[in-house]
């Protein structure tokens, strides 16, 4: 009767696939679990390091709430307050201790001009919710060169993020400790490659990893300028004394280009802005809400800490060191907090973190934006392939990769590497402004004449600004940022060119219905001799149709005849060809070989499809495999791009069982067709 049994269904595979539908499978866990013991164990190794893998089901939890994303996305830019007056004062001693007032002034500006690109910015993330900053801007509402001009600036950019940042993160480290000042180079490489290893474990872990020092700088900076300012107000400020190694006032007259000069220095200040616009799609919903409220926050910290610093440090009297330490900033902390205290120790404990992990807004924006690019065509594609834990890995190990060779080819010095920072940023919001103001032309939706006036003048004064950076930094190194950009974008040509052009080599008519193939195929098997991994080849041959050869390259006539006799008496349906050569080479003979099976095709006849079924021994140990297969390995090469030639690779692995020792299907690794097929 119904119901009285029941019956279990075991379909193949069933560890390893669900069955969604007729002819597809949605893989499990384990189908993604390495087979061998080597691949178990590196993976017990990457779990360790970056975590297990993530599914792409687990993405929307890996996104960011406004305070992670505050960490992440606006270290680089508040943390530039710990550099940016540093800068400005290098300038301004050259006018003598009297021109040190305009600092002040130079501060204010520059926060003005943070106000403008932050308004501008915030509507860039409500415009463009799927990321991109500059880029996405410029190349869809300008042209697509200009949007390559745009991210080429930005991938410099943000590789000088991780350099600049390290490098006065190592300042401050060398204020506490000296001696640090010795290895800045080896520091570095080592937090940098650190920093890799966080952001290869993805944003959430990240977040929780940068969040704790991005927040206690915030708030002990805070702190100094909120005590600085009482201290103002109450008279008891007091001058620090000159230290020994102070840069020397000089008595260069304070005008209005070494105002310029400072205001481009300072500028700095505004480097890591855009990197909430790029990241937009790491937020959680609603992304654009977010990342707009992000961009107004992170903006208002940076704009008081900076100005505040500003004043602190005039009102102090501090001048930069020679060397770059001790800071500007260790030497404002002390002066509020009180040399040596614990609460100075702490501040500059918390700005090393900071300034390195202000890296981490690099390590979120770069990897999008090389995602980007190689999504339209313009980098290799392996760079929009997402890792394990659903972070973009190539990205993020060529940024590490770039960085550190900076800073060692630079010494980690903070001031040689600032030139090359400020021109990729204003680059940046020139073009998006600009491509902001031509959006609401074009849309002209609500509101559309306050948005336009607002990235008009942004697109003004970011333009002006730049023209400013690259005339006052031009040849202390900002020509290298001018030579590179066009590089870059003459090399994102060059790969969009040759993706088009294999695009169009591969394409096929939408309406063509693919017939079943009227060339005739023959199977060639390069043998030394017969043994079980020959007799697999053979019969793999056999299976794809009935024209099955083998040939043999010998220096020794009399020995491969003999290998020939007992050739013919294993296999009396495959002829083996013998190619005698008078120097030991293999593959060229072979190449001759096939090419002379062609010659023998008659005239007007298309040559066969030719698979060449190259055995390769297996071992059982790693180690033993730079022992075998060096010649399948040379013919292989030789062979790939061969016209109507398709390659197997035929893996024979040594069985316990030799019952099932010549079973051909299990051994067939792979199938690859030449570009020529």
């Amino acid at each position: 009767m119904l119901g009285d049994r029941r019956v279990r269904v075991d379909r193949p595979h069933q560890p390893f696939f669900r069955y969604a539908d007729e002819g597809q499978l949605v893989a499990r866990p384990a189908a993604s679990e390495p087979r061998t013991s080597a691949g178990r164990a590196l993976a017990r190794v990457r779990a360790v390091l970056f975590g297990r893998p993530l599914s792409i089901h687990e993405e929307i939890g890996e996104r960011l709430s406004k305070v992670k994303a505050l960490a992440i996305f606006s270290s680089d830019a508040i943390s530039s307050s710990a550099y940016a007056t540093e800068e400005i004062l290098r300038v301004l001693v050259l006018a003598g201790a009297a021109a040190l007032f305009a600092s002040i002034e130079v501060s204010i500006a520059i926060a003005l001009l943070l106000a403008v690109v932050a308004l501008s910015y915030r509507q860039v993330c409500e415009a463009f919710p799927n990321g991109g900053g500059a880029y996405a801007v410029a190349r869809s509402e300008l042209t697509p060169l200009l949007g390559l001009i745009a991210a080429a600036a930005l991938l410099i950019d943000y590789v000088m993020t991780v350099a600049v940042s390290t490098s006065s993160a190592l300042d401050q480290l060398a204020s506490l400790a000296p001696a640090a000042g010795d290895y800045k180079v080896l520091i570095a490489a080592v937090v940098i490659t650190l920093m890799t290893i966080a952001n290869l474990r993805g944003l959430r872990e990240s977040g929780n990893i940068f969040a704790v020092p991005t927040y206690v700088f915030v708030l002990l900076a805070l702190s100094i300028v909120v005590v600085g300012a009482f201290n103002m107000f109450t008279g008891s400020v007091h001058p620090l004394p000159r230290q020994s190694n102070a840069v020397a006032f000089a008595l260069e007259p304070l005008a209005l280009v070494l105002l310029l000069r400072a205001f481009a220095s300072g500028s700095v200040a505004l480097t890591g802005v855009e990197a909430i616009a790029n990241g937009v799609p790491a937020f959680k919903p609603p992304e654009a809400r977010n990342a707009a409220n992000t961009m107004i926050a992170m903006a208002f910290l940076l704009g008081v800490i900076f100005v505040g610093v500003s004043v602190v440090a005039f009102a102090y009297a501090v001048v930069p060191s020679v060397g770059g330490y001790p800071s500007v900033i260790s030497l404002v902390s002390g002066a509020v907090f009180g040399e040596g205290t614990i609460l100075q120790a702490t501040f500059l404990i918390a700005t090393m973190l900071i300034l390195f992990l202000a890296a981490n807004t690099s390590y979120n924006a770069f990897p999008r934006l090389a995602a980007l690019l190689a999504a339209d065509g313009y980098m290799p594609r392996q760079f929009a392939f997402r890792g394990d834990r659903l972070a973009y890995s190539w990205g993020i190990v060529l940024l590490a990769a770039v960085a550190i060779g900076l800073v060692a080819l630079f010494g980690g010095t903070t001031t040689l590497l600032i030139p090359l920072y400020a021109v990729g940023v204003f680059v940046c919001f020139s073009l998006s402004q600009a491509g902001m103001v031509r959006h609401w032309l074009r849309l002209r939706g609500s509101g559309w004449r306050r948005r336009l006036a607002i990235n008009g003048l942004g697109a003004l004064v970011t333009t002006v600004v730049l023209a400013i950076v690259v005339y006052e930094k031009f040849f202390a190194g900002a020509y290298l940022v001018v030579i590179l950009i066009p590089v870059l974008v003459a090399g994102m040509l060059f790969i969009n060119r040759q993706y088009r052009a294999s695009a169009a080599q591969l394409a096929i008519d939408p309406d063509v219905v693919i017939p079943p193939p009227r060339r005739d195929d023959r199977v060639i098997v390069p043998v030394t001799g017969v043994n079980r991994a020959i007799v697999q080849a053979v019969n793999i041959g056999r299976s794809i149709g009935p024209d099955v050869r083998a040939v043999m390259v010998s220096d020794d006539g009399p020995a491969a005849l003999a290998k020939r006799e007992e050739w013919d008496r294993r296999f009396d349906d495959v002829p083996l060809d013998i190619v005698e050569t008078e120097v030991r080479i293999l593959v060229e003979p072979i190449l001759a070989y096939l090419d002379h099976l062609d010659a023998q095709m008659p005239a007007g006849e298309p040559a066969p499809i030719t698979f060449v079924i190259v055995p390769e021994f297996v071992p059982r140990h790693w180690w033993e495999r730079g022992l075998y297969n060096q010649s399948a390995k040379r013919l292989r090469a030789a062979l790939i791009g061969r016209p109507h030639t398709v390659i197997v690779d035929m893996a024979y692995r040594r069985s316990d069982h030799p019952a099932v020792a010549f079973e051909p299907a299990p051994a067939v690794r792979s199938a690859r067709p030449s570009t020529g097929t």
